[in-house]
């Protein structure tokens, strides 16, 4: 199974008004790390998707959503 995630982190950020460093600051994070989530290279661990979550004030699967495998 070769399933990936898509994610709304950039576009929850941009309503927040949010800069990458200033969201990666506010969850413990480096801003590459928020970078590389946004983009799609780097799957978060349970730990940072549940960081982001509460940091919005949405369920992980508002931010998340698992893309069908490739066949």
């Amino acid at each position: 199974m070769n399933e990936e995630l898509d994610n709304h982190i950039a576009k929850l950020r941009s309503k927040s008004k949010l800069s990458q460093q200033e969201l990666a600051d506010a969850i413990g994070v480096s801003r590459k790390t928020i970078s590389t989530v946004e983009t799609g290279r780097f799957t978060p661990s349970v730990v940072i998707a549940l960081k982001l979550a509460q940091f919005f004030d949405v369920p992980v699967e508002a931010i998340f959503t698992l893309l069908p495998a490739d066949e």
